[in-house]
């Protein structure tokens, strides 16, 4: 043929492939994004970050207030262990209500909102009258137990008014009533004024706020045009105005914010040590029970003051430990608000992430100088048995709301205990592993002599 030698026609070469380009490698960062986003989104993440953060924090708080308090109560003639042994029998019981609320079903949490609000209101009204109430550092807001034991109903009067307004809220909607501005005022804002009041009675400023907080929380999540909104809030500023205004006290904390020096009468004494423990601290602290401030130089250093003294002892890496932890609970608690069908698990979630949330950004600001100080404990941290049961119970709240979302309800009946499992598997396998057992001994016994019997 033509174009051959041999006569053979020529052979065909395959066409070539074109060149693929190569992969490029993974960027490192790009799958560890990747990851912390598919980890974000699995359906316990909340569960497991309210849990992991909520019980850190107690467990760091129990830790700070033996280092913060052993001082204070060597000079007040106690043993250096007495206020550590009261937070952790509250953190026990506390313990006890977060597992009793974590196990309640949510209709049970609905039917406890009025008890839950009629038995604080009682409470807040005992404690005003003479011989029952008692006053805490110029504040009438306590009940006396017996011997050291106090309790302070404003606390629990944050958890009523969660619950209450939840339930409340949340029949209104199922009825169709938020569309209208006064079925979403009337009775929640009266009702969150009566608290208000009575909690200003005892001179309570800082719970106050709190309340406050939760409140608009409320009134947000349920969609508050923004006139209603701005002016609810103008009353509550215009309020607030005139309770600093008219008090000495109070005009004197506010003159603190960004304080370098104690100033005339050391009226700002707290405030500036406060910052001197935070400065002092470092990068790692001076070492876990070697502050120098708790020594009589800042005033309540295992209550409103305890981040101080963490910054002092643990250094920049305690406090942001800390704040990391006050993230992630927040956020778990906005996620389960967030994805939620159910308007009276949104309201109640809600709630509780902005009662925790605004205290700890009250309790922390007033600490580094950025904001007034207002008496309020850290959430879960600082001494107090009063805040840290119904904490701990709203905790639980969460908790429950968490469990009870529809892919977490289906991953937790998926995962058995391993010693269930392994029964269940003998138990599975007994039928086909009997048999295999019984001819083995029948091959054993056939093998043997007779005289071997």
């Amino acid at each position: 043929m033509a174009g051959s030698r041999t006569g053979r026609p020529p052979v065909q070469r395959a066409p070539r492939r074109p060149a693929s380009a190569r992969p490029a490698r993974d960027n490192p960062v790009g799958r560890l994004v990747t990851r912390a986003r598919k980890a974000w989104d699995r359906p316990l993440t909340a569960y497991y970050l309210i849990l992991g953060s909520s019980l850190l924090i107690t467990v760091l708080g129990l830790v700070m207030v033996y280092s913060a308090s052993m001082i204070t109560a060597l000079q007040l003639s106690l043993p250096g262990s007495f206020f550590f042994r009261k937070q952790f029998l509250a953190a026990s019981i506390g313990a006890v209500l977060l597992l009793v609320a974590m196990r309640v079903p949510v209709k049970l949490h609905r039917a406890l909102a009025y008890p839950i609000l009629a038995g604080a209101v009682f409470l807040m009204i005992l404690v005003q009258v003479p011989g029952i109430g008692m006053s805490v550092n110029g504040n009438q807001n306590w009940i006396s137990l017996g011997g050291s034991f106090q309790i302070q109903p404003s606390e629990f009067g944050k958890l009523a008014l969660v619950l209450w307004g939840a339930d409340l809220l949340a029949r209104k909607q199922d009825k169709a009533m938020l569309a209208q501005w006064k079925h979403m005022l009337v009775p929640l804002v009266p009702v969150a004024f009566m608290l208000l009041g009575l909690i200003m009675l005892g001179g309570d400023m800082g719970t106050a706020i709190i309340l406050t907080a939760i409140l608009f929380g409320l009134l947000w999540l349920a969609g508050a045009p923004t006139r209603l909104f701005a002016g609810v809030l103008a009353v509550a500023l215009t309020i607030g105005f005139v309770l600093i205004k008219t008090s000495p006290n109070r005009m004197s904390r506010l003159a603190c914010i960004g304080a370098t020096e104690p100033g005339p009468n050391d009226t700002c004494w707290q405030a500036v040590h406060g910052i001197y423990a935070l400065a002092s601290g470092g990068l790692f602290g001076s070492g876990l029970g070697a502050s120098v401030e708790k020594w009589g130089q800042l005033p309540e250093a295992h209550t409103d003051f305890i981040f101080a003294i963490t910054g002092e002892e643990l250094g920049l890496a305690g406090t942001l430990s800390v704040l990391a932890l006050f993230a992630a609970l927040g956020y778990a608690g906005i996620r389960v608000a967030g994805r939620t069908e159910d308007p009276f698990v949104r309201y109640a979630a809600g709630g509780v992430t902005t009662w925790i949330t605004a205290q700890a950004v009250i309790n922390i600001g007033a600490v580094l100088g950025l904001l007034p100080i207002a008496g309020v404990p850290l959430p879960l941290f600082s001494y107090g048995g009063s805040a840290l049961l119904p904490t701990m119970f709203a905790v639980g709240l969460l908790i429950a709301f968490a469990r009870d979302e529809p892919g977490a309800r289906a991953a937790l009946a998926m995962r058995q205990p391993r010693f269930g499992r392994k029964r269940a598997a003998v138990r599975g396998s007994a039928g086909a592993a009997g048999p295999r057992r019984w001819n083995t001994m029948r091959r054993r016994a056939a093998a043997r002599s007779s005289g071997e019997r």
